[in-house]
């Protein structure tokens, strides 16, 4: 048998590593050399512009370069997604989501990209926790006064959601409590501007509504989550209030299309976890209830495969479909 086809085929193998590995801190040392567009597949007010906008301007600091954010919404997220994963993957096309429209929506909305296959992690950013909030007119002043409202109201009471992921944990809210009869409304944007209106009773809220809470406006009933926020340290918990099972947190995290150059990635999770760990920032994220985590692309990578194994079953059990 002819062995040198295999020789050669294998020398060129090697060359070509070679050559990759030259490339590889080339594309570290050339980019960026124009400004970045960094994507938030929700319109403004909700966590993922929050966070967007909390670190654009250090990582633009950082890179030397501008980094504008660009609010995309629609289908829960889905259109600013693919918006990245059909982008060039060279580091000026970057997005900024959260747990349920990278990890939910997808299973609910056909056509969707894949949320594993077709993005890059590259840094896991924060965990955000979740409010019980009413309209400050509304008559409960504790979740049991809320429950006993919406019994007494059946048929007319409203919940709000500004996404799938929102919607979701509301359908279950509903079930643990016995509240089958309320409607789960849902909104483009985040849903606590809907409880302010008077448009709809509640909302479960990723804290973007604090300064809300903090003015009066809107009450909060209870927190979602294994132990009080800090940011409202009076408030209980949902297990606290005798309703177990409903501790829920999504995330924030910085992501990039398929093929993205292992430098850029690598450069950019640097910097990243440099921005975190500035004190002034760590006490801007606590005061939306954002703690930081600051994880790898690995670490990232392995939350986002939890994320999806978690909101299949979720689905199952709740056998919640997009209205």
């Amino acid at each position: 048998m002819d062995r040198g086809p295999w020789r050669r085929m294998r020398r060129g193998l090697a060359a070509l590593t070679a050559v990759f590995a030259l490339i590889g801190p080339a594309i570290a040392q050339e980019w960026p050399d124009r400004p970045i567009r960094l994507i938030v597949p929700f319109g403004p007010a909700g966590s993922a512009d929050v966070v967007a906008r909390l670190i654009s301007e250090r990582l633009g600091q950082a890179l030397g370069r501008p980094v504008i954010v660009e609010n995309k919404p629609g289908a829960d997220g889905i259109v600013g997604m693919r918006d990245v994963a059909t982008a060039r993957p060279d580091g000026y096309t970057l997005l900024l989501n959260v747990g349920s429209a990278h990890t939910l929506s997808p299973l609910l909305f056909k056509g969707s990209p894949d949320p594993v296959k077709d993005f890059e992690p590259i840094a896991l950013i924060s965990r955000i926790g979740f409010v019980v909030v009413v309209n400050e007119k509304h008559p409960a002043r504790t979740l049991a006064d809320y429950v006993a409202w919406v019994r007494a109201n059946q048929g007319r009471t409203t919940l709000s959601a500004g996404s799938s992921g929102v919607a979701l944990i509301s359908e279950k809210f509903k079930r643990v409590t016995g509240l089958t009869d309320a409607v789960v409304v849902s909104y483009k944007g985040p849903g606590f501007p809907a409880v302010v209106s008077g448009e709809v009773d509640m909302t479960i809220d990723a804290f973007n509504s604090i300064a809300l809470v903090k003015s009066g406006r809107l009450r909060p009933l209870g927190v979602l989550a294994t132990r009080r926020a800090a940011a409202l340290p009076d408030v209980p918990t949902l297990d606290e209030l005798g309703i177990p099972g409903m501790a829920f947190t999504s995330w924030a995290g910085l992501l990039g299309p398929a093929g993205l150059p292992r430098p850029i990635v690598e450069r950019l999770s640097r910097e990243i976890g440099a921005i975190l760990a500035a004190p002034d920032m760590v006490r801007r994220f606590a005061e939306f209830n954002h703690e930081i985590v600051a994880g790898s692309p690995s670490d990232f990578a392995a939350q986002i495969g939890g994320d999806i194994r978690e909101w299949s079953d979720l689905l199952k059990t709740t056998g919640y479909r997009v209205q």
